[in-house]
C-alpha cells in the first residue's frame, strides 16, 4: 500500500489538488503495481509565512 506525501507552497485550488491526486496515483499504480484504489496521497499545504529561501519568507516575495 503506497503512501506519497506532496509538500507544497500553499495556494493551490481545489481542482488542482484533485488533478494533482489523480495523476501521481496514477503514476504510482503504473510503475508499482500497486492498486489505484490502494494508493494513498497526503497533501501538505505550507503556509508561506513558515519558509523561506535565499534570505527571505516566501511570503515576502
Amino acid at each position: 500500500m503506497p503512501y506519497v506525501t506532496v509538500k507544497m507552497l500553499e495556494g493551490r485550488t481545489e481542482d488542482q489538488k484533485r488533478a494533482l491526486v489523480e495523476k501521481v496515483s496514477e503514476a504510482v499504480s503504473e510503475t508499482t503495481g500497486a492498486p489505484i484504489e490502494n494508493v494513498t496521497v497526503f497533501i501538505e499545504d505550507l503556509k508561506k509565512s513558515n519558509y523561506g529561501t535565499k534570505g527571505k519568507l516566501f511570503s515576502d516575495q
